[in-house]
């Protein structure tokens, strides 16, 4: 790569970045075009990503600080500067969260008919009867009250948890000493307690630890309680494993999931009124600098919000919920197996059911027929029909290899359940390859047909759970292609033994050869538009931050290629550059789906190629990660997904456009059809199932009028 092209002043920080997308989410939060229950999803969204944010990458950039690790990045910073960059962007974007919530989300939600009371003191009598009531029938069992004396040491604090704390006095003493006592608020019992209400026309909601706190006295009765305020911590969770010395992995990862809860405190939440006296006993216990402290003007951990979505009756301030819809060459009783030998059959989700693919593996679990299945399997949901077809494969005698990746962040405990119960069903577990996460997604069924062995295989972006199928956009291909499928053996063999092709058919496979791969479509391209030829890249992805893709990209970009990117997520190209990055697009769209689809277009001298994958353009995926891209080579199939891409990049409503200095702004709608690109694909599988008769020749949902703004 030339050096031109790799300045550091040419890339955006991954962090900064990436904290750039959750400020788009929190812009969802305050966008009064949204419903209100779905903006109050949006503010929970921003809450929990934070605190992963905080809980894997600043816990990252503290352990390289406290090693005096000072090499910079491809941004030109270094690890004190990026920590110091983040909490400055972070107490703004703190601030930016509860001023939504207490100037417009409660207000509205009061003017909805829901009230929430977040000060007990702002109780009638009635109400406090009744929360009195609840406490001691409900909360009091449950309560752990701990206090902290000579005799009693500062208990260990979990994780995320919340928790209040308090300073007490022994009754009587009014010059006694002050003691430090803590609470955990239970998190097996809801913290949105419903309450007599207000007036006829209004639920009454009051939070859990404001009961608690409005009852502290009864779990010191000798003591008077002086103050009561809110805290949670958030510690280190990035698990360290030494996978050349373990032994044995699974009980390696074990061993690192219990050393979570001791691991070092990088954020400290107190309730913003909280007492100077209480703040310095955490401060000191928890051994953390001002700047890693936000107090907050509102209820610790908006994750709530999620729950108070849930609540009945609102429907009117919710979007209708989104059936998916049946796939036409699935639809009734046909055999899955048949209409795959007849075509390639492409899967949308979740504008289309994922039950396809869950069908795919129980058919092939019972089929006689079958003689094996290999699967690989990331993340899946808690009660998986997948993981039960697979063990029932086992149980019926066929031959069933699955590679559950330990290692899936966050996942951990429930993949070790759903491998040793695999096990014990029969099944052949592998746990990943060493110093390499297994991201890829693929599925292999081995068929006795009467003309010999034949393979199935389905491949997809997105993982297999059934449960997040419904909420992120993701693409499958289910096909019995004899290439795809010695591809697709070979793929397992190279993940259970040490089999390493010496090439491929039809997919590329990180971390060996995809970055190569990549690069010499990029060049390609450029190529083309050395010779004046058009030249053309799309790509979507979720994140885009590896340097060499970008300076590749940034090069032909100088050769005249037409660049068009959508990436969701971190993306750390900048755009406008002059002769750098200047015929460059990037968009990001944030809508009621996570955009999760990879999908890569490349003109390729008007032989379009179009290319599915599981892998982003991040360093993690191409050196550090087994990830498979795939083609699609039927040309129906092709034209569906760039339509997809096409779409997308017509999108004027939650599409936001990369300006020259990394923010993003909404698409200038004058003289533009008003297109959510994500409702376009909702009504368009429905058009798909309805009779050809009633649909339209080409099957497009026609947007409504240009707006004129």
């Amino acid at each position: 790569m030339k050096k031109e092209f790799m300045k550091p002043e040419y890339f955006e920080n991954r962090e900064l970045s990436w904290l750039g997308f959750d400020e788009r989410i929190l812009g969802e939060a305050r966008d009064k075009g949204n419903r209100l229950f779905e903006r109050l999803k949006f503010l929970s969204i921003t809450s929990s990503n934070l605190d992963e944010f905080f809980m894997v990458r600043v816990a990252s950039l503290k352990d390289m600080v406290n090693a005096e690790y000072s090499k910079k990045d491809f941004s030109g910073m270094t690890p004190q500067q990026q920590l110091d960059a983040i909490h400055d962007r972070v107490h703004h974007f703190v601030s930016s969260q509860y001023s939504t919530w207490q100037r417009s989300l409660l207000p509205e939600l009061l003017q909805s008919g829901l009230q929430v009371i977040e000060d007990h003191e702002k109780l009638n009598e009635e109400q406090g009867r009744y929360v009195d009531q609840y406490f001691v029938e409900n909360v009091y069992p449950v309560l752990t009250p701990m206090a902290v004396d000579s005799s009693r040491p500062f208990p260990l604090i979990v994780n995320k948890t919340l928790n209040l704390g308090a300073l007490l006095r022994k009754k009587n003493e009014e010059n006694g000493e002050l003691e430090f006592a803590t609470v955990q608020v239970p998190a097996v019992l809801p913290r949105i307690v419903r309450i007599p209400p207000v007036e006829k026309n209004v639920k009454s909601v009051i939070l859990l630890e404001e009961i608690i706190a409005r009852n502290m006295s009864q779990l010191f009765l000798s003591y008077d309680v002086l103050c009561v305020h809110p805290y949670r911590i958030m510690r280190n969770a990035d698990l360290t494993i030494d996978e050349d010395e373990a032994s044995d992995l699974l009980k390696e990862i074990q061993k690192q999931l219990k050393k979570r809860q001791w691991g070092e405190v990088i954020r400290l939440e107190v309730d913003d009124k909280m007492d100077k006296r209480l703040l310095k006993i955490l401060k000191k216990e928890f051994d953390i600098k001002e700047d890693s402290i936000y107090r907050i003007g509102g209820p610790l951990d908006l994750t709530f919000l999620m729950k108070m979505y849930g609540l009945e009756g609102f429907d009117d301030y919710k979007e209708p919920r989104y059936l998916p819809q049946q796939v036409p060459e699935l639809t009734g009783h046909a055999d899955i197996f048949e209409e795959i030998r007849k075509k390639d059959i492409l899967l949308h989700h979740p504008y289309q059911t994922f039950d396809p693919v869950v069908d795919f593996i129980k058919k092939a679990a019972k089929d006689s027929q079958v003689l094996a299945i290999k699967q690989t399997l990331y993340r899946v949901s808690g009660n998986s029909p997948i993981i039960a077809a697979l063990a029932q494969a086992a149980e019926n005698g066929k031959q069933v290899s699955v590679l559950v990746e330990l290692k899936a962040r966050f996942d951990e405990e429930n993949n070790i359940a759903w491998a040793k119960m695999l096990e014990r069903a029969g099944c052949h577990v592998i746990y990943g390859l060493v110093g390499l996460k297994t991201h890829s997604k693929i599925t292999l069924v081995v068929r006795q047909e009467e003309d010999g062995i034949r393979r199935y295989v389905h491949l997809g972006t997105g993982n297999y759970n059934d449960s997040t199928a419904k909420l992120y956009t993701d693409m499958g291909l289910l096909t019995c292609s004899e290439s795809v499928g010695e591809d697709a053996t070979a793929v397992f063999n190279m993940l259970s033994g040490y089999s390493e092709p010496a090439s491929w058919n039809k997919l590329s496979l990180a971390p060996l050869w995809l970055r190569e791969r990549f690069l010499t479509m990029i060049q390609r391209e450029s190529a083309y538009a050395r010779n004046g030829e058009p030249a053309h890249i799309v790509a979507k992805m979720n994140s885009l931050c590896d340097p060499e893709l970008i300076g590749a990209l940034y090069e032909a970009n100088a050769a005249g290629v037409k660049i068009d990117l959508i990436v969701r997520g971190i993306c750390s190209l900048k755009v406008g550059i002059p002769g750098i990055s200047d015929h460059i697009s990037v968009r990001s769209i944030v809508g009621s789906f996570l955009e999760h689809t990879r999908i890569y277009y490349f003109l390729n001298g008007g032989q379009e190629e179009v290319y599915l994958a599981s892998a982003d353009w991040m360093p993690r995926n191409l050196d550090r990660r087994v990830e498979i891209l795939f083609p699609v080579e039927n040309e129906n199939l092709k034209k569906e997904v760039m339509h997809v891409l096409e779409i997308q990049l017509q999108d004027t409503l939650k599409a936001q456009i990369k300006q020259a200095d990394g923010s993003y702004e909404k698409v200038d709608r004058r003289g533009k059809p008003a297109l959510c690109a994500q409702e376009y694909f909702m009504e368009y599988a429905r058009n798909l199932n309805k009779p050809q008769e009633d649909m339209l020749h080409d099957r497009v949902f026609i947007p409504a009028e240009p707006v004129e703004e």
